[in-house]
């Protein structure tokens, strides 16, 4: 009898195979591995400075072999503004899809576990909050506090408490009918046992793909914040804000806009597509199927 290769080896070993073996996994590693290094030797690789000036070129200049995505209308370089934009703008997204894996986590936990009231008020809360557009959410608690990076964080973290309470939720009801979860309620174990010890490790992978495909989604958010004026500095390079500043100079200059906006698309694509893998890798359906 002949064996698939994915049917060797423990789970681990099976979940890995399947990640390494999709293309989708593979090519939004690579992009986010890009980013993230980018971000992180952005001081070291950079060309420029994010607040050095290039007299010499003069505003607007378009690309060169000494200014590869020319320069904005500050005569500043926008490829070294890119690379650093990109330290905020993944800071940004990861604290604020943390912050609603924790907030949302806990939430739909404890609403699919016990059930009853606790369930109906934590889900009509989520409802409501679904009931609003989410920009305009975000903008309302962005403006309520002193514009800034910390006030964008919490609101893009805030409308992205909703997605991770309903599918924790959800999870969470199928898991609490399990055998083994039943099994350690009749042995004695108390609630917070069954949660840590049961209910925890049963949640835990469509969090980190929902978080994974989430992080696109908080990086958008947080430019689209930034591009409206309620971030930090604007003169501090981050791409939305950099998109902002571009947008009055296109008829003079495409560039300026180029760079900010191809490293949207680019991280957004990255993490979809990395978080379709892990999605497909984690999925327990295609691992008993193979």
């Amino acid at each position: 009898m002949r064996f698939k290769p994915t049917q060797l080896g423990t789970p681990h070993q099976r979940v890995w195979l399947r990640l390494r073996r999709s293309t989708s996994a593979k090519i939004g590693a690579v992009v986010v591995v890009f980013f993230v290094g980018m971000a992180a030797a952005a001081d070291w690789v950079a060309p420029y400075g994010p607040q050095e000036h290039d007299a010499v070129v003069g505003a607007h200049a378009d690309p060169s072999a000494k200014h590869w995505l020319g320069v904005d209308e500050n005569e500043k370089d926008v490829l070294s503004r890119v690379m650093y934009g990109a330290k905020l703008s993944l800071f940004a997204g990861f604290v604020s899809i943390a912050m609603a894996v924790i907030l949302g986590s806990t939430a739909g936990t404890l609403a699919g576990y016990f059930g009853g009231w606790i369930d109906a008020l934590i889900m009509r809360g989520i409802d409501i909050a679904l009931a609003f557009p989410s920009i305009l959410i975000a903008l309302l608690v962005a403006t309520a506090y002193r514009p800034g990076w910390a006030a964008v964080i919490l609101a893009v973290g805030l409308i992205n408490v909703p997605v991770f309470a309903r599918q924790v939720r959800v999870t969470v009801l199928t898991l609490r009918e399990l055998d083994y979860v039943l099994a350690s309620k009749a042995l004695g174990a108390n609630s917070l046992q069954v949660l840590s010890q049961a209910i925890l490790p049963g949640i835990i992978n469509p969090v980190v793909v929902l978080a994974t495909l989430g992080l696109g989604a908080a990086i958008l958010e947080v430019a689209g914040l930034s591009f409206l004026g309620v971030g930090g500095d604007p003169t501090e390079p981050e791409w939305g804000s950099m998109l902002a500043q571009a947008k009055d100079h296109l008829t003079v200059s495409i560039w300026p806009a180029v760079g900010p906006g191809v490293a949207i698309s680019l991280a957004i694509l990255g993490f979809n597509l990395l978080g379709d893998g892990l999605r497909d890798a984690l999925d327990p359906r295609l691992n008993e199927a193979s």
